[in-house]
């Protein structure tokens, strides 16, 4: 991977050069809570499935009980993919844009799994179809354009 510094720590302002370590610690820390986030997350998954298991009919799963048990596995993944854009800027100082929109990806992916459609207007169905299709069309493009290692 490529090293592409746009927040050099030499400088030849030192005010600039601080101000740049400052971020870069920021993003650390950003990474640390990102972390805390994610075991958070798997503790929530553990105490929704939990919850939804124990009561009657007990060890079983109606379909909004799986609905929202994918729901929350489905944010821990996006956690993590969140998690791993950080760490990726850390080492390249590039954003990385394909992975970027893998996660809006699948954060809007989460979202159509657990919308329920009986309560929806067709506008509001019809517009997250549309971010999905716009998404999936620049993701396709970047991976054609840019042949970016993640």
């Amino acid at each position: 991977m490529t090293k592409h510094d746009e927040l050099p720590t030499r400088h030849d302002d030192p005010l600039i050069a601080l101000l740049h370590k400052a971020i870069k610690l920021s993003i650390k820390m950003l990474a640390i809570l990102m972390v805390v986030v994610i075991y958070w997350g798997v503790a929530d998954v553990v105490y929704v499935l939990y919850e939804q298991l124990r009561h009657p009919p007990f060890m079983l799963l109606d379909i909004s009980d799986i609905l929202k048990t994918f729901g929350a596995f489905l944010t821990v993944l996006i956690a993590v993919e969140i998690y791993q854009n950080i760490v990726l800027y850390l080492r390249t100082d590039v954003i990385p844009l394909k992975l970027v929109i893998a996660t809006a990806l699948m954060a809007i992916a989460r979202k159509v799994i657990i919308l329920d459609f009986k309560v929806l207007e067709p506008t509001y169905i019809f517009a997250a179809g549309t971010v999905i299709l716009a998404l999936g069309i620049t993701y396709y493009l970047l991976g054609k354009n840019y042949k970016e290692e993640l």
